[in-house]
C-alpha cells in the first residue's frame, strides 16, 4: 500500500473530497509510515495526493513550524482550491492595510481559524471575507492567531491601548465558525466602528 492508500484509508474522506482532521499523533502502528521526515513528502504540492485532494495543515498546537493535523478539504479541481480567487487577490491587493494605512498589502483571510469551508473554495468566496494587511501587521496577526488557536483565548484589544477587548464575545473561543468575530484582528475597521458607539 502506497503512502497515499494509507494516508486515505486512515482520512476516509467523504464523496466531496472533505475529512476530518487528522493529528500527527495517529500516525502510528498501521500508519507509521505516514509518519513526517524532513517536510511532508506525500502531501507536497506535487504529490499524487495533492492532484486529487486539497490539502490543508494546521501548524498550531505544538511550539515550532512542525505539521501538528492534516486534513482533505474537497477535490482538487484546478480552480476549485484553498486559494484566494484572483478577482479578489486583485481588489484588495490595490487597498492600503486596514491597521497601517501603507501601500502594496497582503491579502488576509480575516478568519484565522480557517474553519469556514465556504471561504476555502474559491467559487464561494466573498470580498467582505478578506482585508488587506501589511506584511508586518499579517505576521503578527498571523502569530496571535496562532497563540489564539493554541490556547483557546483571543487577543485582548487593550494590549494596543483600545478601551475595550472586543466588540462581541469575551476572551475564550469554541473554534466555531464565527469564533474570531468581534475580536480586532478578525476586523479592524470594524472594531474602530464598535469603539465610536461605545
Amino acid at each position: 500500500m502506497t503512502k497515499t492508500e494509507l494516508f486515505l484509508k486512515l482520512a476516509q474522506p467523504d464523496s466531496n473530497g472533505i475529512s476530518r482532521w487528522i493529528s500527527t499523533n495517529e500516525f502510528v502502528g498501521e500508519y507509521a509510515d505516514l509518519k513526517f521526515g524532513n517536510g511532508a513528502s506525500w502531501a507536497r504540492k506535487e504529490s499524487t495526493l495533492a492532484k486529487k485532494y486539497i490539502i490543508e495543515f494546521d501548524k498550531s498546537i505544538t511550539p515550532g513550524n512542525g505539521i501538528d493535523r492534516i486534513r482533505l478539504n474537497g477535490l482538487n479541481q484546478g480552480d476549485y482550491s484553498q486559494h484566494i480567487s484572483p478577482a479578489i487577490k486583485r481588489e484588495i491587493s490595490a487597498q492600503r492595510c486596514v491597521v497601517l494605512g501603507t501601500s502594496n498589502p497582503e491579502v488576509d483571510h480575516k478568519n484565522g481559524m480557517k474553519n469556514e469551508d465556504r471561504v476555502m473554495k474559491n467559487e464561494d468566496q466573498r470580498l467582505s471575507d478578506f482585508q488587506p494587511l501589511s506584511k508586518a501587521a499579517n505576521d503578527a496577526k498571523r502569530q496571535f492567531c496562532k497563540e489564539c488557536r493554541r490556547t483557546g483565548i483571543r487577543y485582548d484589544a487593550k494590549k494596543l491601548g483600545y478601551p475595550m477587548s472586543y466588540y462581541k464575545g469575551g476572551a475564550h473561543h469554541n473554534n466555531e465558525e464565527d469564533a474570531c468575530v468581534g475580536c480586532f484582528w478578525y476586523d479592524p475597521i470594524e472594531f474602530r466602528r464598535h469603539l465610536k458607539e461605545k
